[in-house]
């Protein structure tokens, strides 16, 4: 027979109110009148209708200077070139890859814009065309970097600095890009054994963390070598922290997912997941952060 958990319901510990800075950041819906002033230009997400500035989507409200748009609180990724994106290599083209993003439409990498194996300088030639799927075949995990952005929206993608190129061994996380915080760097190695790569498109990827970095593979070289179970441990609780942070709508950072990870530590890591557990250690961390900024 299998296995039954019942929970009782638990009253909803308070927390501190977290006003927005210069409290004009601002919740809207579909048909909010965001402002009446004329003399504001209209953004994404907005349109206007006598002489008011609408929103046209369900999101928060952005202003630089005079510019007002709407950035939807789920949406499919809209790439801005110097953006780290984790991707899924969907087809092998002629002379390029399809990378699947998150974006409306399928993201481009050129065989152009790849290391050559060994971090060689040179013309790519046909041979080199012929043995791209050595390089990246269907369904291979990369990291990049957003290069440049087609008239269409869609993404052409380069990988060619060392830290980016093929994911080896790790878990991947999906959540909302509107979720991924914007930052000076998106590759952290945490303290608790385990790295992790947050994509501005919203994926997510949790590795252990290498020993050394190796500069000699190009970036298409993959570790297979067996993960210690103490580093499967900690990539999984990692893992269920984040969703647990990605269910309770709360921004993901380096800090906010080493809190999350703290505050896991009393629980086994199946038990993270429960409804119950999940809101108590977000709400940890949400007041650890609270308390940070203040």
């Amino acid at each position: 027979m299998p296995e039954i958990t019942m929970r009782l319901p638990v009253p909803r510990k308070a927390v501190a109110p977290s006003a927005p800075r210069g409290g004009e950041k601002h919740l809207v819906a579909p048909g909010d009148t965001i402002t009446t002033d004329t003399g504001y230009m209209r953004g994404h997400g907005t349109y206007v209708e006598e002489e008011r500035l609408v929103a046209s989507v369900a999101g928060a409200v952005e202003r630089v200077n005079k510019l007002v748009c709407v950035k939807a609180l789920n949406s499919r990724y809209n790439g801005e070139v110097g953006d780290v994106v984790v991707g899924r290599i969907t087809e092998v083209q002629q002379k390029r890859w399809k990378v699947e993003t998150n974006s409306r439409l399928d993201s481009v990498l050129l065989l152009s814009s790849v290391n050559l194996p060994g971090g060689e300088l040179r013309r790519r030639s046909a041979e080199d065309e012929l043995a791209m799927r050595d390089y990246l075949q269907e369904g291979d995990l990369i990291s990049a970097e957003v290069q440049s952005v087609f008239s269409d929206g869609a993404l052409s993608l380069h990988t060619r600095s060392l830290k980016y190129g093929k994911l080896g061994q790790g878990v991947l996380v999906q959540a909302s890009p509107s979720l991924v915080k914007r930052q000076k760097t998106h590759f952290h190695d945490l303290p608790c054994g385990a790295s992790v790569i947050l994509g501005n498109n919203g994926f997510i990827w949790i590795y252990p963390t290498p020993e050394q970095k190796d500069e000699e593979a190009g970036g298409f070289t993959t570790n297979l070598e067996p993960v210690p179970l103490s580093d499967r441990e900690v990539i999984s609780r990692l893992r269920n922290c984040i969703v647990a942070l990605v269910t309770q709508k709360l921004m993901l950072f380096d800090t906010s997912i080493l809190y999350c990870y703290e505050a896991s530590l009393p629980h086994q890591i199946k038990d993270i997941l429960k409804p119950e557990v999940m809101e108590e250690i977000v709400l940890e961390t949400r007041q650890k952060l609270l308390d940070l900024e203040g």
